[in-house]
């Protein structure tokens, strides 16, 4: 592998503020990002790269590409969280082992977003449409992983409340928000684009920056719940995401995507939700350990793939488009 993909990736600003969190913690400064402040940056990235995909969508056009684009991210969603979950089946109770799998089936914006960012720096195209495919990622896994526990759970009198669950599934604020500015970016198009460009655009970075910033110092804090999952489910959350990235560039090349959008596509499958899912588990799944499915996402699975996994997807991708 190519060592300075992954150096490229560190010494990006945003990638080095996530480390500048984590050091904050293992040295025990008192930097703190006051409670509301997190979630506004995580609404305007969700805004920024809802409305961005939204007008880079019209100017495309629903195309062929496109459609089996968001086909092939809704198969995956629905996929994944079934295969992990019998592989997590063999040393976790069902319950466990449905949350950590809809955890996995979902996606992380924020690693799409930092995926993307990287593309940038190194001047790689991508389509706007992938926003469309990370909006399709995230409700899915939630509705597999409660199918899983009630057709394996030994509790026959267990009932889901399923208009709650599918309303936390398909309008909880990030799927609401996200998808509501990749429609206003697709009504709007260019002029829209225009209009917006210094607010989406102009502190697009520093406003992500800002928000690893504050993953780092919450990552950090998380390491020590890993003292609870144990060896296995820490292998888990390093070896899936590349189990999963693999499965989605095979997808990827078969259906003859470009360099960018695959790797888009890969980080997508190979992330893991850390707010979405959790938040519908905690309601859903009460039975599940939360520390389990939080912590390996968090504390695991989203600093390999923002530090190591979305430079080794894009090395496998430049051997196997030449």
């Amino acid at each position: 592998m190519d060592v300075s993909l992954i150096v490229s990736n560190i010494l990006n600003p945003p990638v080095l503020f996530f480390f500048l969190g984590m050091t904050a913690v293992f040295v025990k400064s008192d930097l703190e990002i006051p409670p509301p402040v997190p979630k506004l940056l995580s609404l305007y990235l969700l805004l920024a790269i809802g409305f961005k995909g939204g007008v880079e969508l019209i100017k495309s056009g629903i195309t062929q590409e496109v459609v089996l684009t968001l086909i092939a991210a809704m198969m995956m969603a629905c996929v994944v969280p079934v295969y992990t979950f019998f592989i997590l089946k063999l040393k976790l109770d069902i319950y466990d082992a449905a949350a950590i799998a809809a955890t996995y089936g979902s996606i992380s914006a924020v690693t799409f977003i930092t995926a993307s960012a990287f593309l940038n720096e190194l001047g790689i195209t991508f389509d706007g449409y992938m926003v469309a495919a990370l909006a399709l990622m995230e409700s899915p896994a939630i509705i597999v992983g409660l199918i899983l526990v009630n057709l394996f759970s030994v509790d026959e009198k267990r009932e889901f409340a399923w208009g709650e669950v599918l309303q936390e599934a398909f309008l909880n604020s990030s799927v609401f928000l996200l998808v509501g500015s990749l429609i206003i970016g697709f009504l709007t198009g260019e002029r829209g684009g225009k209009t917006l460009e210094p607010f989406t655009q102009g502190i697009f970075y520093g406003v992500l920056s800002f928000f690893l910033l504050d993953m780092g110092l919450v990552a950090a804090k998380r390491i020590k719940d890993l003292q609870k999952t144990g060896v296995f489910l820490i292998l888990f959350a390093i070896l899936i995401p590349i189990v999963n990235a693999v499965v989605g560039l095979a997808i990827a090349k078969f259906i003859s995507m470009p360099q960018g959008d695959s790797l888009l596509f890969a980080v997508l499958c190979a992330s893991a939700s850390y707010i979405a899912v959790p938040a519908a588990m905690r309601m859903t799944v009460p039975e599940a350990n939360p520390s389990l499915y939080v912590s390996t996402a968090l504390a695991v699975t989203f600093p390999f793939n923002i530090i190591v996994g979305i430079p080794l997807y894009l090395y496998g991708i430049n051997l196997f488009w030449r």
